[in-house]
């Protein structure tokens, strides 16, 4: 989002010494900005488990650097890696600000290609199991998504094991879920004093502490795979 740049200056400006979980922490942030496009589902082998995210407004890949990679590494150290497919969503999801401001959130067309992903999975790799996330205007891409393929492509929806939203852009305006999707299979990760789970587009910190929540993320999603039959 637009204040990870500032975020990312103050930090290298710094001269104090960290302690070493501060080393480990800022090795996993550089693996995450070495990652930040996936397409293991389009360019790759099908295998066990598909991850497809959306990353948040402005961030860079398809995958973003917030949280998007961060998960898909996670996925992969709890499952194996050769198990795990990440697949970010890009093409004409170009994560503009702008459309954070469209009636669902995202563009029509941004959700088309979020759903031309999961008919991928469901035609390329009909066995494997499905899960997903966003940040931000991704977790409203992802949700709108959803909503959609799960009234017209049930077979496509119902893939799909598990989803995760981290700051989710759509949390007031849809009652804290995704529309026409089991709540079962959805976790709603909303920072206290992020505003814009509370029907706004008010960016403040919290809005940039969704790495907190990753751990637990994959918990939920490992577990969703787990009922699914991985």
């Amino acid at each position: 989002m637009i204040f990870t740049a500032i975020l990312v200056g103050l930090l290298a400006s710094s001269t104090y010494a960290f302690p070493a979980e501060d080393v480990e922490d800022a090795a996993k942030s550089l693996e995450a900005r070495q990652s930040a496009t996936s397409n293991e589902l389009q360019n790759g082998a099908c295998r066990q488990v598909t991850f497809i995210f959306a990353r948040g407004s402005t961030e860079s890949g398809n995958m973003g650097i917030t949280v998007g990679p961060q998960t898909c590494s996670g996925l992969k150290r709890s499952l194996g890696s050769t198990n795990v497919a990440c697949q970010g969503i890009g093409g004409a999801y170009d994560a503009s600000l702008g459309d954070n401001a469209l009636p669902r959130g995202t563009s029509s067309a941004a959700i088309a290609e979020a759903s031309r992903l999961f008919r991928l999975a469901n035609t390329k790799c009909p066995d494997t199991i499905v899960v997903t996330g966003g940040y931000s205007q991704g977790a409203a891409l992802v949700a709108a998504s959803l909503s959609d393929l799960s009234q017209q492509a049930p077979a496509v929806a119902g893939q799909v094991a598990g989803a995760i939203l981290y700051g989710y852009t759509r949390n007031e305006q849809n009652g804290g879920r995704i529309p026409n999707y089991p709540t079962e299979r959805t976790k709603v990760f909303c920072a206290m004093g992020d505003l814009v789970c509370e029907g706004t587009l008010i960016v403040l910190a919290p809005h940039l502490s969704y790495g907190d929540d990753v751990d637990e993320a994959v918990d939920f999603l490992a577990q969703r795979i787990e009922a699914a039959g991985v």
